[in-house]
């Protein structure tokens, strides 16, 4: 089986205000409709190999290859077109567009890719916010629906071009805990039912228990696979 992304002897160095070693020989691979997630303390590198592994960071030691393509070969232009086409982002602060309406924040990577029809694009938005339970409010601004609802828009966003691999940075984090639970349980049953491939950084102890491969970071170093 080809895995879907892959980190070879990665490390990180952090150069201000003094030098500092945040990433420490990362080997890992993560294998189509895994769902995987990255644990361990504050301050222990999570968020930093998340950003370096999905191609928002590429100023690191090592190789990291997505569909075994090895991302810092790629230029500006064709790293964008990858991270549009095969990655999809949800964070923890929903990053969407307040005065637009739902439909319209899940359709833009869409749009950006220009790969559909805009009628047809809109038809598969429309599915994927289906899908998460809210093709109802698809035709409201992001500023009236609730914090819940605003998350399960950027999943749907994050889904629209089917891309390869989904990365999490403390998706649930800003939910109380019942719409935590929600969105949770829906990128689950994205793994389970469409084998999807999500890759999380999570502090959730009750989440990451649950997803199918624990990662566990200490002072920038892999020291556990579940």
């Amino acid at each position: 089986m080809a895995s879907v992304l892959e980190a070879k002897n990665l490390d990180k160095y952090f150069h201000k205000p003094v030098e500092f070693h945040v990433l420490k020989e990362i080997n890992l691979t993560i294998n189509p409709g895994e769902f995987v997630s990255i644990i361990g303390p504050s301050g222990s590198g999570k968020s930093t190999l998340l950003y370096a592994l999905s191609s928002l960071d590429r100023e690191y030691e090592g190789q990291v290859l997505l569909n075994g393509v090895e991302l810092k070969t790629l230029t500006n232009h064709d790293l964008a077109h990858l991270r549009n086409k095969s990655i999809g982002f949800i964070f923890q602060f929903h990053y969407l567009l307040a005065d637009f309406t739902a439909l319209d924040n899940v359709m833009l990577p869409g749009l950006k890719l220009s790969e559909l029809p805009h009628e047809e694009l809109e038809e598969k938005a429309i599915k994927k916010l289906d899908l998460l339970g809210i093709a109802d409010q698809a035709h409201k601004r992001i500023n009236r629906l609730s914090g819940g609802q605003q998350q399960r828009v950027s999943v749907a966003r994050a889904l629209i071009n089917e891309p390869r691999i989904i990365f999490c940075d403390e998706p649930t984090g800003n939910l109380d805990s019942k719409n935590a639970t929600v969105v949770f349980d829906m990128l689950k049953n994205l793994t389970r039912e469409f084998d999807q491939t999500i890759l999380m950084v999570t502090h959730d102890d009750s989440f990451s228990s649950k997803t199918d491969r624990q990662i566990q970071l200490l002072d920038g170093k892999i020291v556990d696979r579940e």
